[in-house]
């Protein structure tokens, strides 16, 4: 089964660098897309905003972008956490 997803857009909201109780960096940010995409043979304007969360050396490189940065992130799709039903971006990649 494949769960990947790769998207671009500009880096928003970005939370300050924190640590797990293992010890592993984490930030969690907002990229917020803005697109032309082609559905059913026409023409649609996509604009949404997606929650990624970078661990490890990705979340170093993510701690020293700057908000309004215009990225890339390619990752999966999981659920925040055991007990949420929302879905976050885990950022494998991010690309500046």
């Amino acid at each position: 089964m494949t769960n990947q997803t790769k998207i671009s857009g500009v880096l928003l909201n970005k939370q300050p660098i924190r640590y797990t109780p293992a010890g592993i960096p984490l930030v969690s940010f907002v990229l917020q897309h803005q697109s032309q995409q082609t559905e059913a043979g026409m023409r649609r304007q996509v604009m949404c905003e997606v929650q990624i969360m970078a661990l490890a050396e990705i979340a170093l490189v993510a701690d020293q972008l700057q908000e309004g940065s215009p990225i890339q992130v390619t990752g999966f799709l999981a659920k925040r956490s055991m007990k949420s039903t929302q879905l976050v971006l885990h950022a494998i990649n991010i690309e500046y």
